[in-house]
């Protein structure tokens, strides 16, 4: 019987470091294409927390239909079970194991915050109140300068219910989040009314945007294409509607729409949010519930 156990466990073993590295391999086509250099780390940290969370399912489910299939009662027997009072070395095991599990996983994840450094060479607080939304402006004095210099600058300004980025070296604003591919870029996330949350899910990158904080943001776009950005909290009636497109260029397209924006003159920009607003009730009762309106759309080149 020993040897029959040693046997099953050491196939279930087997099975279950197979099954985990697989659908750990696996778990990285389980997000959207990853198109920022911070996206990878993201995805080893998903791929490790699949890994590790399948060998714990696995190993208790293995566990449980063991005791099902081998310790089972016969059906005539209506005896009471032996009074086991408990066992401290289980409760030591099974108390030690996730607190060691827990501090990995926090230490990975940290690690990895740290790694992706979102928020630059700023100082050392989570949200940055800048004096101005130039980035170059900043006093410089207290913060050591960034290994890798951002290659544009971009205010991003966010409201009820729309985005606009403005490139201040070009004096260009758009709908468009345009980024140069494998370039570190620099934004200054505001709001203008709630608070609102960048999110780029091919980015693997969130932010929460805070009224009257200007909050630094940086990161390294490295794959070419159009990625949907989001607002990741909810900012009232037209939420879903606040909406926009990034693209990641190549340096000649990129300086190509630059160019060609230049050229544009400002015009209120195409917003989904206020041609909704303004359509009439399709019902002749209205609710009289109190409606925010949206804001202006925003004047832009493009």
């Amino acid at each position: 019987m020993q040897i029959f156990n040693a046997l099953l466990l050491t196939i279930w073993v087997g099975i279950t470091i197979f099954t985990s590295h697989i659908l750990g391999q696996q778990a990285y086509d389980w997000l959207p294409t990853a198109a920022a250099a911070e996206a990878e780390l993201v995805g080893h940290l998903f791929s490790f927390l699949v890994t590790l969370g399948t060998i714990v399912f696995l190993g208790v489910g293995g566990m449980i239909a063991y005791s099902i299939l081998f310790y089972r009662t016969a059906a005539s027997d209506r005896s009471d079970a032996p009074p086991i009072r408990g066992n401290s070395t289980l409760e030591i095991v099974w108390t030690v194991i996730p607190i060691l599990l827990v501090i990995w996983i926090a230490s990975y994840s940290y690690d990895i915050y740290q790694r992706m450094d979102t928020l630059g060479s700023l100082p050392l607080a989570h949200l940055h109140l800048l004096e101005s939304p130039a980035y170059a402006e900043m006093g410089s004095q207290d913060s050591q300068p960034s290994d890798t210099q951002p290659s544009e600058q971009i205010e991003v300004l966010a409201k009820q219910w729309a985005w606009s980025f403005h490139y201040p070296s070009q004096n260009i604003t758009s709908t468009e989040l345009h980024l140069p591919v494998n370039q570190s870029v620099h934004l200054v996330l505001q709001s203008e009314d709630v608070l609102h949350g960048f999110f780029v899910p091919n980015f693997r990158i969130k932010q929460d945007i805070i009224p009257n904080q200007a909050i630094a943001f940086q990161f390294t776009p490295n794959r070419v294409g159009q990625y949907p950005l989001y607002d990741s909290q909810f900012s009232g009636t037209y939420f879903a509607l606040m909406q926009a497109t990034v693209y990641v260029d190549t340096p000649k397209q990129y300086a190509q729409w630059l160019a060609q924006a230049a050229t544009q003159p400002p015009v209120p920009a195409v917003n989904s949010a206020n041609s909704e607003h303004a359509q009439p009730p399709s019902l002749p009762v209205r609710s009289h519930w109190h409606t925010v309106s949206p804001a202006p759309p925003p004047l832009v080149n493009q």
